[in-house]
């Protein structure tokens, strides 16, 4: 279906692809593996036809291509869904769906055939609870992935190329997702599959193909019987162990209280504390409440119920922030960078009144203070007036817990901290972490990932339609006595 070989794109200073193979069968899954920053990004929008190859050769259908636009590689059957999910908040489920190849005539859209043809994608999908009247930007993260993949399948799509499609997704719907998919390939679709989480690639795979620092380091792997520990090696270039950070030893005073907590259609009754030292998790379905949770105790989600740092009670984000509570939200690039600005901005934005003097900063303190904690954190690269944007995932998570570090912090909140941060990156980020509790600040973790929360908590609290069903030392639970919590209601 598809042959590339010898692809090569070059930005000014930077050379993110650098002779790129790469073969996809009709019919098959192919993983493209690779840490961030590998070029695996350019390389998908260069088949989107939003990059331009400088060299090289693309062969789709057995005839040589080169999509000079989004639209012209919709044409040729090349459909992608991105990470960052490219739609409109503002219109609605169908006409998102139909961007772009609208049921219209005379300059009229057609409503009524519009919502029909999207009625049958998202039916196809598994999901007719989707409305495709309802706004997209009201939907939740994992619908909106249902949306995009809807749009990727409005077209007559011979190649689809998902990036870590599963990340906002639970573990039923990356089940229906992986449904999906077969049947996708059952009927000769190839599809392009990017993800970090390695166990999915054992489940959906076919073959993989690794890129490192631009360059393809291995082709076709066989999914199923490459070891991790290869794939692994390929990626980063050394052998990653997959294991966290020993436990702390101790926990110290209560820095949180939470008591009967609530909050309309999210969440009711939850109660439970965080002390110094000591890393907590929530773990539970997309849906459960978890984020919701997050932003409650952070002030900036109604509630009712009472949330206490050191015995403060907290009412709003900015008596949080005051107080000495950081929160790391789950869209970092939405929620938490300036992605036009430097590390440095960006690792300050919540200090400024610190490194100013009668209304001016004091910009050489401002940049020193970032250069310490950029060192300290080890965000590559060591350049703290980078524009942000140009790092990779991980450490752009680095740069939003640095952020929180340059005055004293009682209690930091974190929502997905490694969501799209490669293996490596993420052995990186659990050692900042557990560093941090050791340091004596209390830690209030979400992880859609079971195995995360169980490796890198202390104590779990298990959640279920918005309410605690379970809470222990993580030591004494695995993995699958969670899931059968949160499949089954019961902590029994």
């Amino acid at each position: 279906m598809l042959v590339i070989r010898g692809v090569v794109k070059q930005f000014p200073g930077v050379r993110a692809l650098d002779g790129v193979d790469l073969d996809v069968r009709a019919g098959e899954v192919h993983c493209l593996l690779g840490q961030n920053g590998a070029g695996k990004s350019t390389l998908i929008k260069v088949l989107a036809g939003v990059h331009q190859p400088d060299q090289g050769t693309i062969e789709f259908g057995g005839r040589q291509v080169r999509p000079s636009s989004p639209i012209d590689a919709i044409r040729l059957g090349i459909a992608t869904i991105y990470q960052e999910l490219d739609l409109v908040d503002g219109l609605s489920v169908a006409e998102n769906i139909l961007l772009g190849h609208e049921k219209s005539s005379l300059g009229f859209v057609h409503r009524s055939a519009t919502n029909k043809a999207a009625t049958a994608v998202l039916a196809r999908l598994g999901h007719p609870e989707i409305r495709p009247s309802t706004e997209v930007g009201r939907l939740s993260p994992a619908a909106k992935q249902v949306v995009s993949m809807a749009r990727a399948l409005s077209h007559d799509a011979r190649l689809i190329i998902m990036d870590e499609p599963s990340a906002a997704l639970a573990h039923d719907e990356v089940a229906n997702l992986f449904r999906i998919i077969r049947e996708l390939t059952a009927q000769g679709v190839a599809v392009v599959y990017i993800s970090h989480r390695l166990e999915e690639i054992r489940e959906i795979g076919d073959r993989v193909t690794v890129l490192k620092d631009g360059r393809t380091v291995a082709v076709g792997l066989p999914a199923h019987e490459t070891p991790t520990s290869q794939i692994v090696s390929l990626m980063t270039g050394r052998n990653v162990e997959y294991v966290f950070p020993p436990r702390g030893s101790g926990r110290g005073r209560e820095v949180l209280r939470v008591e009967d907590l609530s909050s309309p259609g999210a969440f009711a009754g939850v109660s439970f504390s965080v002390h110094a030292g000591e890393i907590v998790g929530l773990a539970g379905l997309v849906g459960s409440g978890r984020s919701e949770i997050l932003e409650a105790v952070y002030g900036s989600r109604p509630s009712s119920g009472r949330v206490l740092l050191e015995g403060k009670q907290i009412r709003s984000a900015v008596a949080a922030v005051r107080q000495g509570m950081g929160l790391a939200p789950e869209e970092r690039k939405a929620q938490a960078l300036l992605l036009d600005q430097s590390v440095t901005a960006n690792i300050t934005l919540g200090t400024l009144p610190g490194f100013s003097r009668f209304g001016w900063l004091d910009r050489a303190r401002e940049r020193a203070e970032a250069k310490r904690l950029v060192d300290t954190l080890d965000i590559r690269p060591h350049d703290p007036e980078r524009p942000i944007k140009t790092l990779s995932g991980g450490n752009q998570q680095k740069a939003v817990l640095a952020r929180w570090l340059l005055d004293e912090r009682k209690l930091l909140l974190l929502d997905e901290p490694t969501r799209g941060v490669d293996v490596g990156a993420r052995a990186e980020l659990y050692a900042v972490i557990r560093k941090l509790a050791e340091q004596g600040i209390g830690v209030l973790l979400v992880s859609s990932e079971v195995p995360e929360v169980l490796g890198l908590a202390d104590r779990v609290l298990v959640l279920r339609e918005g309410r605690v069903i379970h809470e222990s030392a993580a030591e004494g639970l695995d993995e699958h006595r969670v899931l059968d919590m949160i499949m089954e209601g019961s902590a029994a």
